[in-house]
């Protein structure tokens, strides 16, 4: 913004004499009073830049559930729990293009999904908006603009009540209308944003495409949480361990974006996400590993938790192979949400 152009001091003068001195003051003080009149060819000042709005804080604690299945609803998963914040899996692009639908197909304003989320909020609860996943269509593709994806966001948010955004990247994606959208929707109305991102290894972190979609996010402005998926990495070792090492190996990427925070800051930017029981590469991730994931956690006040999902946290499958609907290993119902939800900060 322009900045107002100094006045100089005026050089210094003779000394008036005395018998002048009263014209020359009233001279001199009709000129300022002109100087100081607005004109008719003078400049108005700039008109300030709106306010950007704040950024909201991400739940601390936000399991995922598939809103697409009716089992379990939220209502019965915070009254089974008491874990009340949730992500909703996933606003999509649809057949009408950038018109977003859950999974793609259920309308954004279904009654079900509506009720439910009121239900939950006047049990005190929140909820997250996920786009993206491993399946799409992807709103970030079906839509051709910023402008228009971010008005895409808005119509998923506003339907729900939310001001929490997840964008759950598993394709490619044009990086730089994402970001730009991301950056509108966080100046008009301050909603948190995290990436949920691949990982690629135990000690390399995120992705090279991942650490791309960051790049980009910290070039637009765009306050993030990163947030890696713990899930179907190589590792060796206890798989625990190696999920707590995912996570350090991205604060360590996140130093090479973001190079003039903290490690105390850079950890609060970060978030993670295990898939618990079976995982579809062969890894299981047990009742410990969760409780390695959570005192890594709490050692290093990072931003968020969520897990892989609400409508697996239960036994009813022990022995079996990966399901949507039980975690795969011997637990009981509701173990991982129970385990993970005292997470504070």
């Amino acid at each position: 913004m322009p900045r107002r152009r100094q006045s100089h001091s005026p050089r210094p003068r003779p000394a008036l004499r005395r018998g002048a001195a009263a014209t020359a003051a009233t001279a001199v003080a009709a000129v300022c009073a002109a100087l100081a009149a607005p004109s008719a060819h003078s400049t108005p000042d700039p008109t300030p830049a709106p306010a950007r709005a704040t950024v909201v804080a991400p739940p601390r604690v936000a399991p995922y559930i598939d809103i697409t299945m009716s089992k379990p609803s939220l209502v019965q998963a915070a009254r089974a729990t008491g874990q009340k914040k949730y992500v909703l899996a996933f606003a999509l692009g649809s057949s009408g293009g950038c018109d977003p639908k859950w999974g793609g197909t259920v309308a954004i304003d279904d009654a079900r999904i509506k009720n439910d989320v009121a239900a939950l909020k006047a049990l005190g609860g929140d909820v997250v908006v996920a786009t993206g996943g491993a399946i799409g269509p992807y709103l970030e593709h079906t839509c051709s603009s910023a402008t228009a994806l971010k008005n895409a966001y808005k119509k998923v948010l506003d339907t729900v009540g939310s001001n929490h955004l997840d964008v759950d990247v598993e394709a490619s994606i044009p990086q730089d209308m994402v970001n730009r959208a991301l950056a509108q929707l966080q100046a008009e109305r301050g909603t948190s944003v995290s990436y949920t991102l691949r990982v690629q290894g135990q000690d390399y972190g995120l992705d090279p495409y991942s650490l791309q979609v960051l790049q980009s996010a910290k070039a637009r402005g765009v306050q993030v949480t990163v947030n890696p998926m713990l899930m179907n990495f190589g590792y060796s070792g206890n798989w625990g361990d190696a999920m707590v090492s995912a996570a350090r190996a991205t604060v360590g990427q996140l130093r090479t974006v973001w190079t003039g925070k903290s490690d105390a800051q850079l950890y609060r930017m970060l978030g993670v996400t295990p898939m618990i029981g079976r995982n579809d590469s062969g890894m299981t991730t047990t009742q410990a590993d969760a409780r390695k994931v959570l005192s890594f956690a709490k050692a290093n006040h990072i931003a968020s938790i969520g897990l892989w999902s609400a409508g697996r946290d239960n036994g009813g499958c022990p022995g079996g192979g990966v399901s949507p609907t039980c975690s795969g290993i011997s637990q009981s119902n509701w173990e991982f949400t129970n385990i993970l939800k005292g997470y504070t900060g």
